[in-house]
């Protein structure tokens, strides 16, 4: 058996704040909630588990999603109709731009937990 990555819990403020708000910006649907938490699947099987925990207790994290050009243009879209703020860069130094690194298109957001989220058309430097 290969090994594949099949879920992770995402620590939020309020769980399904934050996994509708992923789902609608990658148009997705959440999953019915299960114990302390609010599913989210993805495309490869991967599920992202959101918990709600102590606002003291959340540690900031980072999530890159690969996406198609057809899904980014939506996403995008979406992005800028709830006037969210974005950046080319990881480093919040080229707001209301997006990249174009490896030939694709990529761009930084925050959740309601401030999370950082990512979404990239082509895998960075090659890697798959």
């Amino acid at each position: 058996m290969s090994v594949e990555l099949n879920h992770t819990i995402v620590h939020s403020r309020d769980n399904r704040e934050s996994a509708e708000f992923l789902a609608h910006i990658l148009n997705l649907s959440t999953g019915e909630e299960w114990g302390p938490f609010i599913p989210l699947v993805l495309a490869n099987g991967v599920t992202l588990d959101f918990a709600t925990i102590p606002a003291e207790s959340l540690t900031v994290q980072h999530y890159a999603f690969l996406v198609s050009e057809a899904e980014f243009d939506t996403a995008f879209e979406r992005i800028e109709a709830r006037g969210i703020t974005y950046y080319a860069d990881p480093h919040r130094k080229m707001p209301g731009e997006i990249n174009h690194n490896d030939g694709g298109r990529g761009v930084y957001f925050f959740d309601p937990a401030g999370h950082g989220m990512e979404l990239i058309t082509r895998p960075y430097g090659g890697w798959s």
